[in-house]
């Protein structure tokens, strides 16, 4: 009896120790995630730099300042605001004073204040906001909508294709002159996904389960049969 038992037991005890190996390993990422947020969210508001010359993914959410001007190229892309509404966001083209054509969403905007007249202004502008890589769109996401000149997601290089500029987008968070209709929506919070610790509670929950898989497996051996 006992020998029959062996092998199933060292079977469920090498199973459950990988699952909460597993399980153990899910929660250190999850510290490491935490503390990666951590110092993104920091850096959000650290004293804006000049926009560096070349830019990567690495530089989300660090915060930039420069000067130069609006250019009548823009895009509307679906939004919405819980206190107003549907809306949207208006993102246009800026050529800054180095010559470079960048793209910097201004804000959110109500649906009555889109045929304004003088929504989209093209003045000279000292801008400081956040260096930014949405990821808002998936294979779900409608295409954009050249009728309208309306985008349902912040696609960057569909948006800089569209806007002929490079595909570097700062979020506004002040400017110098301030429009009187555009609400700026800084970046204030990191939009990281972190996964890691429902892997962790699903790893436990495995390993209990193959611990009680186990238990009942050797009940059954121990179990004399009629």
């Amino acid at each position: 009896m006992l020998r029959r038992m062996i092998i199933p037991t060292l079977f469920g005890l090498a199973g459950c120790a990988v699952l909460v190996a597993l399980g153990l390993w899910q929660l250190d990422r999850a510290d490491q995630k935490a503390a990666l947020i951590a110092e993104m969210e920091a850096r959000i508001f650290e004293t804006p730099q000049p926009l560096p010359m070349a830019v990567s993914e690495a530089d989300r959410y660090l915060p930039v300042e420069l000067s130069g001007r609006f250019l009548p190229d823009h895009v509307f892309v679906m939004a919405a605001r819980r206190t107003e509404g549907p809306g949207f966001h208006l993102l246009q083209a800026f050529e800054a004073a180095d010559g470079r054509r960048i793209i910097v969403e201004r804000g959110f905007l109500p649906e009555a204040a889109r045929a304004a007249s003088a929504l989209v202004s093209t003045e000279a502008a000292q801008l400081a906001g956040n260096l930014h890589w949405p990821r808002d769109t998936n294979r779900h996401t409608p295409a954009y909508d050249a009728g309208r000149n309306l985008a349902f997601g912040r696609d960057l290089p569909e948006l800089a294709q569209l806007l002929q500029t490079e595909e570097t987008l700062v979020v506004l968070r002040q400017s110098n002159p301030v429009h009187p209709v555009i609400q700026p929506v800084p970046v204030y919070n990191v939009t990281v996904p972190d996964p890691h610790l429902g892997y962790a509670v699903q790893w436990f929950l495995m390993a209990l389960a193959w611990a009680g898989m186990t238990v009942f497996f050797l009940w059954r051996i121990r179990t004399p049969r009629d």
